[in-house]
Order: C-alpha cells, then sequence, then structure tokens
C-alpha cells in the first residue's frame, strides 16, 4: 500500500490519479472533511490524520510500504506555516514510517533547499531532507522548482477576475516555473523505478521567467487586460520585520518575495529533459489557459477568452 501525506493538495491532486493507475491500493492522509472528485477513484481509502500528532500517523502506517509526502505549509496550510508543516510534520512522518518498517519514502521537497537558504521554506524543506537521509528507509528527494499552479493563484488570477494583479518586487528577477502535473509525474517514476532510490531529483520547468513575463504570459493565454502593481523592495522589507510579532506566515511570504526578486532562481531548463525524456515539459501558457482562463468572463469589462 501506498500512503500520500498531502495527497488533497494541489500536488496530490495531480498525483493521486496517476497512483491509481498502477495498481497498488492508496492510502490518503487527511485531517478530515469531505473528500475532493479527484480522490473518488477505486482503490483508494481515506485516512483521518494530521502530521502535527504522531499517533494518528502511527495508525495511518499499518500495511504501508511506500510513503509520500507532498505535504507544504507555504501554499496548502499556510496558516499553519512551514516550520510546523515542512520540517516538524514531514519529520514526524519519517519517524512513523521508520518505525512502522516503511521500505520507500518519497519527499516532496525543493530546489536549493539548504540549511543556509535565506528563504525559511527551503530551510525546513533541508532539514526534513537530512533527517530522511539519516534514517533506515531506502528515500527518494524531488525537488521540483517553483510551481505554475501557485503563482497563478497568487498573481494570475486577480488579474483575470479582477482586471489588476500584484507583483511583490521589481519583477524583473528570472526564477524557474514547473508544472505540478509535471511533478506528480516524476514522483509516480520515482514510487517504481529502484534507480531512483537513494537519489535527490531536480525537476525543473520549461521556462525561466520574471513575475512580469509571468503576468504577460497569462495575458497572452487568456485574454485578459489590466494593470500591474509592484510593491517596492524597501516597503516588503519594512512589512516582512513589523509583521513578524503578529503575523508571522505572511511575513515570512513577504521575506520569501525579496528573496525571489533578488536571488538567482533560474534551473537548467535541459537538464529534466535529458533524465525523463517521456515526461515534456508543460509551459506556462498551457497551464494558465487551464487554470484561470475560464475565468475571464466573470469579471465584467474582460474580453471573453478567444480559442485558436
Amino acid at each position: 500500500m501506498i500512503l500520500v501525506a498531502g495527497g488533497t493538495g494541489m500536488l496530490g491532486r495531480s498525483l493521486i490519479p496517476l497512483l491509481a493507475g498502477h495498481g497498488e491500493p492508496i492510502r490518503v492522509l487527511t485531517r478530515g472533511g469531505r473528500p475532493s472528485p479527484q480522490l473518488a477513484l477505486p482503490g483508494i481509502e481515506m485516512a483521518i490524520g494530521d502530521v502535527r500528532d504522531p499517533e494518528t500517523l502511527r495508525r495511518a502506517m499499518v500495511g504501508v510500504r511506500t510513503v509520500i509526502s507532498a505535504i507544504n505549509g507555504f501554499g496548502g496550510d499556510a496558516a499553519l506555516g512551514v516550520k510546523t508543516i515542512d520540517r516538524d510534520g514531514n519529520i514526524n512522518l519519517i519517524d512513523a514510517a521508520e518505525a512502522a518498517g516503511v521500505e520507500h519514502f518519497v519527499l516532496v521537497s525543493i530546489q536549493q533547499a539548504a540549511a543556509d537558504h535565506p528563504i525559511e521554506l527551503f530551510r525546513m524543506k533541508a532539514a526534513a531532507e537530512q533527517r530522511l537521509r539519516a534514517s533506515r528507509m531506502a528515500w527518494t528527494m524531488v525537488r521540483p522548482t517553483a510551481y505554475q499552479e501557485t503563482w497563478l493563484e497568487i498573481v494570475g488570477r486577480p488579474l483575470v477576475t479582477t482586471g489588476s494583479t500584484r507583483v511583490f518586487g521589481r519583477g524583473q528577477n528570472p526564477i524557474n516555473f514547473v508544472s505540478a502535473g509535471d511533478v506528480a509525474r516524476i514522483v509516480g517514476v520515482a514510487v517504481t523505478d529502484p534507480a531512483l532510490r537513494g537519489e535527490s531529483v531536480d525537476v525543473q520547468g520549461p521556462e525561466n521567467l520574471t513575475f512580469d513575463q509571468f503576468v504577460e504570459t497569462v495575458r497572452a493565454a487568456t485574454g485578459a487586460i489590466g494593470t500591474v502593481n509592484h510593491v517596492r523592495l524597501p516597503m516588503l522589507r519594512l512589512m516582512s520585520v513589523i509583521l513578524r510579532p503578529v503575523k508571522p506566515v505572511l511575513a515570512g511570504q513577504m521575506a520569501a518575495s525579496v528573496v525571489m526578486d533578488t536571488r538567482d532562481m533560474t534551473a537548467d531548463t535541459t537538464d529534466r529533459a535529458r533524465r525523463f525524456p517521456q515526461i515534456p515539459s508543460t509551459p506556462l501558457h498551457q497551464v494558465a489557459a487551464r487554470q484561470v482562463g475560464a475565468a475571464i468572463g466573470t469579471s465584467p469589462g474582460l474580453p471573453p477568452v478567444t480559442q485558436p
């Protein structure tokens, strides 16, 4: 059996249908609530549990051979924060999996994860990686760059639905963006390919884009018009400090935006094609048309999407 933590999130919703085609039973760890329609597939069961509660994880591990951790406290469980989810939650999962005799643990981390990275999320992922490497289990790290889908919700959807959007920083620093659907397919390979055990697999997207270029791609893909407002770096730095005592999660996200606007966040866009030629890279314009293009007609004054 495969246990998926984070299976109800953005990456999980793409991953679960792929895993269902492998023929092995799947257990999805969830804190409760109504399961999404994507999870209503044969061979999938739900387990109520929380990565903050080790006892619930112990019960969820019964009969499990492989664990996939796709949890995310930056874009998914943002109210809880990356320390609670990406570091402590992952360590709790690894501890429970090791105690239960799980054979293989696949950790979805992040490219450039390092103990000294200026972005907190990257440091927390690095701590989880360190704990997994020290375990007795076979392991695979899948390390994607920034998700197209996450930033389409933050930057693209407001442009489409309201006619304006906000870019944190100058918007001139190139960043590599990858589709969560592509990452899900590579996670699926990691589950079945023994050659990827003991490997850290960087997963890049096909484009290094500035946020200004990101917005222009959304415009071209959806037909949206509108304005872009930039929050200047001095203001971002100030707010990341002022908000830290009262809204630490938001303060952390603003601090991350400063780094994303000033640090090299590019990636070799040809490396993935060499390693996984069977999984083509999905460009941003395709994901944007699918994810936010349908919303173009919901706001007055915005033109309809025209199909080529």
